[in-house]
C-alpha cells in the first residue's frame, strides 16, 4: 500500500519544492537584473555621446569590477554560514555573521580603492584611443569611491536571502534604478541646474546609488529582526579576526571563482579596447545584454545556494538535492527563451542603444554568439550557487581557471589578433569556456549531491 502511494508522495514534494523555490528566487532574480540594470543605465545614458563614451564606460567598469567581485566574492560565505544556522534556528549565528562581514567589508575596501584609483591612471599608456581613455580613468576614479557601500550591501543581501527575506532587496534595486536614470540624465547632460559632467556624471550617480541600498538593506534587516525579537545591533558582535578569516576561507575559492570569471570577460573587453572604438562599443552592448540574461540564473544560483543550505540544515539531504535541480531545469529553461531572441531580434536590440551604421553592422553576429552559449551559461551559474549550499566552493574556482584562462582566453585571443577574427574570435574564445566549465560544475553537482544522499 505504501509503495502505490510513493509515486503521489514524490510527485508532492517535487511541486512543493517547486513553488518554494520561485517564491525564494523571484525577488531575488529581480534583484539581480536590478544591479545588471545599473550597468545598463550607464551605458545607454552615456550613448547620445558616441561610441567612445560607450566604450569609456565599458573600460571602466572592466577594471573596476574585477578586484571589486574579488571583495564580493569573499561575502558569498555567508550564504552557506547564514542559511544553515538559520536552518538549524540558530538566530545568534546569523547576527554574528553578519557583524563579521562588516568589518570584513571595511578591511578589503581600502586596498580595492587603491588598485581602482592606480589603475585609472594607466589608461592611456598601454594603448587606448585617448578619446576613450581619457574619460575612462575619470570614471574608473569616480565609481572606486562607492566601493564600501557596495560591500555593505553585499553583505547585508547575503544576509536576508539566508534568513529567507528577500523582497526587499528588490524594493531597494527599483529605487535605486531610478535614482541612477535620473542622475545620469541630470549629470552627464546638465539637467536641473547640474552641470554638463559627461561620462564622470555616470559615476557619480553610481555610487550615490549605491549608498542608498546599502541603506536600505541595513534599515530593513534592524526593523526585520525587532519584530521578530531578535534586535540586530543590542548585542552587535565584536570583531573576531578568527570569525573573519572563516568567512574568508569559505568565502575565498567564491571570490576567486567570480575574479576569474569576470576577469576573463573584463581582459577581453580591455583587449577590445585594442581594436576599434566600434568593435569596443559593440562587444560592449552584445556584453551588457550576455549578463542581463545571465543575472536570471545569476539570481537562481543565489536561491539555490539558500534552498539547499536549508536543507542541508536541517539535516534533509533529498530536499537539498531537488532544490538544486529545480533551480538548474529554470536557469537552462529562461536562457533557452534568451537564445531564442537573441537569434530572432539581434538589431533591434543593438538599436536600443545605438543606431550608429557600423555597430550595427558588427552587433547582430556578437548576438548570435551569445545565443549559443547562453544555456551553458546557465547551467555553469545555478550549478555554483547550488554547490555552494553544500558548502563546496573550491571546484567552480578550478572550472573557471581551466575553461577561462588555460582554453578560452588563449583561444580567443589568439582568434581575434593572430588569426585576424576580430572581436568575433575573442567572443568564440569564451564561448569554448563556457560550454567546458557547464559540463564541469553539472557532473560535479550531481556527483556530490548523489554522494551526500547515500551517506545519509
Amino acid at each position: 500500500m505504501s509503495q502505490a502511494i510513493q509515486p503521489d508522495q514524490v510527485s508532492s514534494d517535487w511541486r512543493r519544492e517547486l513553488r518554494a523555490m520561485i517564491v525564494l528566487a523571484l525577488p531575488v532574480v529581480l534583484s539581480e537584473i536590478g544591479w545588471m540594470l545599473q550597468s545598463i543605465v550607464d551605458t545607454i545614458m552615456v550613448g547620445g555621446l558616441g561610441p567612445s563614451a560607450i566604450g569609456a564606460v565599458a573600460l571602466g567598469n572592466a577594471v573596476y569590477y574585477t578586484p571589486s567581485m574579488f571583495g564580493f566574492g569573499l561575502l558569498l560565505g555567508l550564504d552557506t554560514l547564514v542559511s544553515q544556522a538559520y536552518g538549524r534556528g540558530d538566530h545568534e549565528a546569523c547576527h554574528h555573521w553578519l557583524a563579521q562581514s562588516v568589518y570584513l567589508a571595511c578591511i578589503i575596501t581600502p586596498p580595492l580603492m587603491l588598485f581602482g584609483i592606480a589603475f585609472s591612471l594607466g589608461f592611456a599608456h598601454i594603448g587606448i584611443a585617448p578619446s576613450v581613455a581619457i574619460p575612462a580613468g575619470a570614471y574608473l576614479r569616480i565609481l572606486t569611491l562607492g566601493t564600501l557601500p557596495l560591500l555593505l550591501y553585499a553583505a547585508a543581501r547575503r544576509y536576508l536571502q539566508g534568513v529567507g527575506q528577500v523582497r526587499v532587496i528588490t524594493v531597494a534595486f527599483v529605487f535605486a534604478n531610478i535614482l541612477n536614470w535620473f542622475g545620469n540624465w541630470a549629470l552627464i547632460y546638465g539637467k536641473f541646474g547640474f552641470p554638463r559632467l559627461g561620462v564622470p556624471g555616470s559615476a557619480i550617480s553610481t555610487c550615490v546609488a549605491r549608498v542608498s541600498m546599502a541603506a536600505i538593506l541595513f534599515f530593513y534587516a534592524w526593523r526585520y529582526e525587532a519584530r521578530r525579537g531578535h534586535p540586530l545591533f543590542r548585542h552587535w558582535a565584536r570583531i573576531s579576526l578568527l570569525k573573519i578569516c572563516q568567512l574568508a576561507r569559505l568565502g575565498a575559492p567564491a571570490a576567486g571563482q567570480i575574479v576569474l570569471e569576470v576577469g576573463a570577460w573584463n581582459l577581453a573587453t580591455l583587449a577590445a579596447g585594442w581594436l576599434t572604438p566600434v568593435q569596443l562599443a559593440t562587444h560592449q552592448i552584445a556584453l551588457n545584454y550576455a549578463s542581463f540574461t545571465y543575472m536570471v540564473p545569476l539570481g537562481l544560483s543565489s536561491a539555490a545556494a539558500v534552498s539547499v543550505g536549508h536543507a542541508i540544515g536541517a539535516g534533509d539531504v533529498a530536499k537539498a538535492r531537488r532544490a538544486g535541480w529545480l533551480a538548474i531545469a529554470l536557469g537552462v529553461g529562461f536562457m533557452l527563451l534568451a537564445a531564442i531572441a537573441f537569434f530572432v531580434a539581434p538589431g533591434p536590440l543593438i538599436a536600443l542603444y545605438t543606431r550608429d551604421a557600423a555597430v550595427m553592422a558588427v552587433g547582430p553576429s556578437l548576438l548570435g554568439l551569445a545565443a549559443i552559449f547562453q544555456v551553458f551559461d546557465g547551467i555553469q551559474a545555478v550549478s555554483t550557487g547550488a554547490l555552494r549550499g553544500l558548502g563546496e566552493t573550491r571546484v567552480a574556482m578550478w572550472a573557471n581557471f581551466f575553461g577561462y584562462w588555460l582554453l578560452g582566453l588563449p583561444l580567443g585571443i589568439a582568434s581575434c589578433f593572430l588569426l585576424h577574427w576580430g572581436i568575433y574570435g575573442l567572443w568564440i574564445g569564451l564561448t569554448v569556456a563556457l560550454i567546458v566549465i557547464s559540463v564541469i560544475l553539472i557532473y560535479r553537482w550531481n556527483r556530490d549531491s548523489n554522494r551526500s544522499l547515500s551517506v545519509s
